[in-house]
């Protein structure tokens, strides 16, 4: 059958749910990084997992590709339907189904943001901790296994997500895990489909882990005479155990960024941005361990930020960083990298990093959650010129053999999409191909968002 037919079929119980309309296309097939606009067929909006399993079953019998979009903030071309299809908007489905502080888990549906999320656990002293930057949805983040500022102290979704409820491809709907803290039942199916990037199946609903709102927190700033020792500096903070939970770093080209963005007063060079979660003691102890370690490695202006609103206004300013990096050439697009090293490299793989990009001639702000040894360069390129965007694509691909020599990962949070499809082999060997094995076993037409992730055929 054809996608008209399909979308007729669809229309019977979605209704208005169900949409061609050249907007509603085109808002689901763009990037948010340099990926040109690949836009599906039709949109749909389920509200429940039985409609997603009944969506799935027809697309599995007529072979209709099936692309699921959470709130497009991806970097990769996640939700980029290079097949056409339908693209299987989330949104809809973002209820908190409960929440228990006394078992500290919640159940959500998978198109809750993680903003939304927090501000309904808020009253119950609970948080849930994951924070990429981006208001997200958590389904996504699921898909994408994201991290972010606060890895370093609450871990990833990995560690963040106890159980899952999945439609596979022909709409069979599984659970799994448990509220439990711990199991050894079986094949650890959850951490399968974290990850998996809409290739396995379409995640529904998740069972988080939650966290206490810590009883104090503290910020801070601080400026270095150069990049080597702001990093050296992170490295210290953690081969000494100092307990952080945020320490971020951006280069004098983010800082600049973030001056004209913002309207900040932040000095030319290199900065690592702070925070610290516990009892006020424990608080005081950490920032005046960081402190001195930071004034060991020539860090000036440490200034500290207490008052929610000074911490949120910090906090504010680097999750905007993409955005304030883009204003540096306006107009143009970004090739976003994303590397991971052991900490213990994290030095030389920055520095390296700033070198290559200073003898290309492109503008690439680096930045990360250097913490947990992720960075990222925002390489912007003019659009349609293919010289720059071969340049930074290189550039990117030097990064990423520089990690891999290191014992690390091409990608520490972002994902894979297509965006570094090329690049899996030289991270995994044999076992990228075992991934398309499995993904055969559980999507045999190669319906779930096709042209991501795993070998193509």
């Amino acid at each position: 059958m054809t996608i008209n037919t399909v979308f007729t079929e669809l229309s019977s119980f979605l209704g208005d749910r169900i949409s061609c309309s050249k907007s509603d296309l085109r808002q689901h097939g763009a990037s948010e990084s340099h990926f040109a606009p690949a836009p599906p067929d039709a949109v749909a909006w389920p509200e429940t997992t039985d409609e997603v399993s009944r969506i799935m079953q027809i697309c599995h019998r007529d072979r209709i590709p099936v692309v699921p979009f959470g709130a497009g903030t991806s970097l990769e071309g996640h939700t980029s339907a290079v097949s056409g299809g339908l693209s299987l908007d989330m949104s809809r489905m973002n209820a908190v189904v409960s929440a228990d502080p006394g078992d500290m888990i919640a159940v959500v549906e998978s198109g809750l943001r993680r903003e939304e999320l927090n501000h309904e656990l808020r009253t119950l002293g609970v948080f849930f901790p994951v924070d990429p930057g981006a208001n997200a949805s958590i389904g996504g983040m699921a898909a994408t296994r994201a991290s972010g500022t606060t890895t370093v102290r609450y871990g990833s979704m990995r560690q963040n997500v106890l159980g899952l409820t999945v439609v596979l491809a022909d709409g069979r709907v599984i659970k799994t895990g448990s509220k439990a803290a711990k199991s050894a039942s079986g094949y650890d199916m959850t951490a399968l489909f974290l990850g998996s990037e809409g290739t396995l199946g379409i995640i529904t609903e998740l069972t988080l882990r939650l966290h206490g709102i810590p009883e104090n927190i503290s910020a801070g700033i601080c400026a270095f005479p150069d990049m080597q020792s702001a990093v050296g500096a992170v490295q210290q903070v953690i081969q000494m155990g100092v307990p952080m939970a945020r320490i971020e770093f951006v280069d004098a080209a983010s800082a600049r960024a973030f001056n004209g963005y913002a309207g900040t007063d932040m000095p030319d060079c290199p900065h690592l941005l702070v925070e610290f979660h516990g009892s006020p003691t424990a608080v005081t102890e950490a920032s005046q361990s960081f402190g001195e370690i930071a004034e060991e490695f020539g860090a000036t202006g440490y200034e500290h930020a207490t008052r929610t609103e000074d911490r949120n206004a910090l906090w504010k300013l680097r999750h905007h960083a993409y955005y304030a990096v883009l204003a540096l050439r306006p107009g143009a697009r970004a090739v976003v990298t994303d590397i991971c090293v052991p900490i213990s490299k994290l030095a030389q793989a920055v520095e390296e990093t700033r070198a290559d990009i200073a003898a290309s001639g492109l503008l690439g702000p680096i930045l990360g959650h250097v913490g947990d040894g992720n960075f990222h360069a925002t390489l912007l390129i003019e659009q349609g010129n293919a010289s720059e965007l071969a340049t930074a694509k290189e550039l990117a691909r030097r990064m990423s053999d520089r990690a891999l020599s290191m014992g690390g990962t091409i990608t520490g949070e972002h994902g894979v999409g297509m965006g570094k499809l090329n690049l899996m082999e030289a991270e995994h060997g044999a076992a990228w191909q075992l991934m398309g094995d499995i993904k055969s076993v559980l999507d045999p037409t190669g319906i779930l968002n096709p042209g991501k992730l795993v070998p193509q055929d």
